[in-house]
């Protein structure tokens, strides 16, 4: 199985509105992620932009389709697929999801969260076994951002996350945007959260942007990244280390320029902390 990944420095998310850009400008980006599931097809205009783009950047696999926590059978067809492009990518990593998305072959298209407790840890965990045995390598699973608590929990989130981790022998990817709005929707304190993660687990974290309505707030990737959700991201970066950081957008998608620029605040944050970044970054593992 596949050892601790290398910190490999910042990131982007890699969207069609900016194909040409990136190969045309080749933008100072140490890595960028990839939607797994856009590129699991034969051929076509993703593929062939994937290609290029690999030629000059390292990539991170990161996929909304796994459904590591249904109770139906895992989608083996999937699999297949997801092994395909790991081939073709060679990439620094592969992640996923904690949650269903789907049940009897229908796809909700939604990242539905799960019962926090130990019935669940053992029915994902085994599951995840299965997924890093077919692969050949350990995957990485994120935090969601939820809106509804199970009857059925016995477990804080942050247990149940770093229960799946140590049984599933797995990696996490930290959303701070998520730890957030969870932590609003929910009235519980984000430090406590990241306090209660395994350092030793993380090897990722995600930064958005989120919509506030008052009473609850959304994780819409549609906006700038709040405030606060930097300034949990400097407490992060403070608890967990050198860890490889990006910022996701999905909707309502800005100038390039704009993103290059929240690039610029997540490296300066981080560099604030640990100064000794400089020196780390140039031995990240471009590939």
């Amino acid at each position: 199985m596949n050892t601790r990944p290398a910190f490999s420095g910042f990131g982007l998310g890699l969207r069609p509105d900016y194909y040409t850009h990136i190969l045309e400008t080749r933008p100072q980006v140490d890595w960028f992620e990839i939607i797994s599931e856009n590129y699991m097809v034969e051929g076509g205009k993703p593929l062939y932009f994937l290609d290029r783009i690999r030629e000059n950047y390292p990539l991170a696999m990161h996929g909304v389709s796994l459904s590591i926590g249904s109770t139906a059978a895992l989608d083996m067809g999937y699999l297949t697929r997801l092994k395909t492009l790991i081939e073709r990518v060679n990439p620094l990593w592969v992640s996923d999801h904690l949650c269903w998305t789907g049940l009897s072959a229908h796809n909700s298209h939604d990242l539905l969260p799960l019962p926090y407790n130990a019935e669940s840890v053992r029915h994902v965990a085994e599951r995840v076994k299965q997924v890093q045995s077919f692969l050949g390598r350990r995957i990485v699973l994120e935090n969601l951002s939820s809106y509804v608590n199970f009857s059925e929990s016995d477990m804080t989130e942050w247990e149940f996350v770093a229960a799946v981790a140590e049984e599933a022998d797995c990696w996490l990817l930290l959303d701070i945007n998520n730890i957030y709005v969870s932590a609003r929707n929910h009235q519980f304190d984000a430090l406590t959260y990241m306090n209660g993660i395994p350092q030793d687990r993380v090897i990722q974290f995600h930064i958005a942007g989120h919509s506030d309505y008052g009473d609850y707030i959304v994780d819409t990737h549609d906006a700038p990244v709040a405030d606060p959700v930097w300034e949990l991201y400097r407490l992060a970066v403070r608890r967990f280390g050198k860890v490889s950081a990006m910022i996701e957008r999905d909707d309502k998608m800005p100038e390039f320029s704009e993103l290059m620029g929240e690039l610029a605040t997540l490296r300066r944050i981080a560099e604030a902390e640990f100064p000794q970044l400089d020196a780390v970054r140039s031995e990240a593992a471009y590939v």
